[in-house]
């Protein structure tokens, strides 16, 4: 039996399911994509005050959603009812370098990407532009 996380989510915890979610949307969480989250969390200024024992509590959460029927639309609506507006680009960028960061992008993860887009309302132009951003970070 886990542990419940408390409700509401910080928009940390939001963030980190995001990025949780879309390593595990290939269901292979690779180890560069775990360094990378990690790396997000202890340089990015959005992290300053987060209790990093929450990532594991996070990532069971997202594990647990996984396996349920609805789970991944009970997940984008804990996203969007916990998740400042202003941090759904963030939201995408952190997505979007997690899936970069083993310097390959399958097609479940282009779908999860495509689908993080929609449902946090990211235009296409600034997600082509996040997109760009990421693969620069991660070319080899």
């Amino acid at each position: 039996m886990t542990e419940t996380t408390p409700h509401p989510l910080t928009p940390q915890d939001c963030l980190i399911a995001i990025m949780v979610a879309v390593s595990a949307s290939d269901e292979n969480i690779r180890t560069s994509e775990l360094i990378e989250i990690q790396s997000s969390v202890n340089m990015l200024p959005v992290f300053a005050d987060y209790d990093i024992d929450r990532i594991k509590r996070m990532s069971q959460t997202v594990l647990d959603l996984f396996e349920q029927e609805d789970g991944l639309d009970a997940l984008f609506g804990l996203i969007r009812d916990n998740l400042p507006e202003r941090l759904f680009e963030t939201a995408y960028a952190l997505a979007c370098d997690v899936a970069a960061s083993d310097g390959r992008l399958n097609e479940t993860e282009l779908e999860f990407l495509a689908e993080i887009r929609y449902e946090l309302n990211i235009d296409r132009l600034h997600a082509a532009a996040i997109e760009r951003g990421a693969r620069a970070r991660h070319l080899t």
